[in-house]
């Protein structure tokens, strides 16, 4: 599963991997990983992110067309 939305975020705030990487620990190489779905995203990095995009993990996730958080 590719996670089309997280790279969507990221580049509506003109951000590069690298500073989401940073902003959540880890390699620049790791969080690439997630964007093209070669890893699945863990809980605690869901949730981090959700928080920075003001958004719900369900939107992240694209199990919703509804970006609010509830």
């Amino acid at each position: 599963m590719k996670y089309n939305r997280i790279r969507d975020l990221r580049e509506d705030r003109d951000m590069n991997q690298t500073q989401i990487a940073q902003m959540l620990g880890m390699s620049q190489t790791g969080y690439s990983k997630y964007e093209t779905g070669e890893n699945d995203i863990p809980t605690s990095v869901l949730i981090k992110l959700a928080k920075f995009y003001n958004t719900s993990i369900d939107f992240l996730l694209g199990q919703t067309d509804n970006p609010k958080r509830y």
